[in-house]
């Protein structure tokens, strides 16, 4: 993996990580260290957690210098906040993973270059810094122009219900068929999980769907490209994001992530989630704008916080709801929604 900080530190990170979940209040604050102990479990070989932590990935807890000693190679920095800032304990935890010749990488919206104290120890040490919201250079203006190939979008009812996961999953599902398919990160810890990508929500506004149609070119395998979805249509806060992606992408199938038991937008307790048919049509209305012949191939449920007798029935509830296969990617695997992918989109 290369370095995105600065070509005069050594060109290359990557695993084995130890993943830093610092003073994290919940789960959905260490997305990023979850996604990566989920998706790529090999790779990660402890946890950094201050006292005050709450949330765990029941990994081997180690500090920096432990983690050097047994072969970490980088320190991932796995927990976010509100806005994606630093706080001074990262800058300070970040710092003493640098001095124990840990490369470190973030996906915050602060970047690791862009503090003087953890570019001058990354120098001292010889040690990399990766920002994963860097933005690709020279993105282009998108077009709308049709391109060949098949594309798959995730698409959600809030933020962070699961639509790199089910993108994860279907693209596993597939493989496992024998089915070309390529997971397309498009946020910082699919990023990292994937080792290449686009930071969507760091792109500039008029050049989301450039990125979109950049990180999802022209393919003539007949295979499947499952581009990771962000926010939603109907998040005050971050819906033009999820516009962006939904025209840039051109899906030719699009599958509604969901989390039944989550009571409001995340991060706005007077903002009520969407009516779900309302939500997948609003989706369906967008990505028309580019791809008229765009359908609905399945809905991923976020279970977690329900019973397994609970989940099946939400499951068959919203299935029947909306007319397709409904599963949690997680507990449940996407085969059935593959079956609706291959049988809806087959021409």
């Amino acid at each position: 993996m290369s370095n995105a900080a600065d070509a005069a530190l050594p060109a290359h990170w990557g695993p084995p990580y130890l993943l830093y979940l610092g003073s994290a209040a919940d789960d959905l604050a260490i997305k990023t260290a979850r996604g990566l102990a989920h998706w790529r479990p090999d790779w990660c070989i402890g946890q950094y957690r201050r006292p005050d932590c709450k949330p765990t990935l029941g990994l081997f807890e180690m500090n920096m210098t432990r983690a050097r000693s047994e072969g970490a190679d980088t320190m991932v920095i796995g927990a976010a906040n509100a806005g994606g800032l630093m706080s001074a304990e990262i800058v300070a935890d970040a710092i003493a993973a640098l001095d124990a010749g840990l490369n470190v990488a973030a996906g915050l919206h602060q970047k690791l270059r862009e503090n003087p104290d953890i570019v001058a120890a990354a120098r001292r040490n010889g040690r990399v810094l990766f920002d994963a919201r860097d933005p690709i250079r020279n993105i282009p203006v998108g077009t709308g122009r049709p391109r060949a190939g098949r594309r798959l979008l995730t698409v959600g009812t809030d933020c962070s219900v699961g639509k790199m996961y089910t993108a994860l999953a279907l693209e596993r599902a597939m493989r496992q068929r024998g089915l070309p398919a390529d997971f397309r990160a498009t946020g910082q810890t699919g990023i990292l999980v994937a080792g290449s990508g686009v930071p969507i929500d760091a792109v500039v506004a008029d050049f989301i769907s450039g990125a979109a149609e950049w990180i999802s070119p022209v393919r003539l395998d007949g295979g499947w490209d499952l581009i990771e979805g962000q926010g939603s249509l109907f998040h005050p806060s971050y819906a033009g994001v999820s516009l962006g992606l939904l025209h840039g992408a051109q899906p030719d199938a699009l599958v509604l992530c969901h989390e039944p038991t989550r009571q409001h937008m995340r991060g706005l307790s007077d903002c009520p989630l969407p009516e779900l048919k309302l939500c997948l049509e609003a989706n369906l209305v967008a990505a028309r704008l580019t791809n008229p012949a765009v359908k609905a191939v399945g809905v991923a449920l976020n279970t977690s916080g329900l019973a397994r007798a609970e989940a099946a029935a939400a499951c068959r509830q919203i299935g029947d709801l909306l007319e397709l296969p409904c599963q949690d990617p997680v507990t449940m695997g996407v085969e059935d929604i593959v079956d609706s992918l291959l049988a809806r989109c087959a021409n």
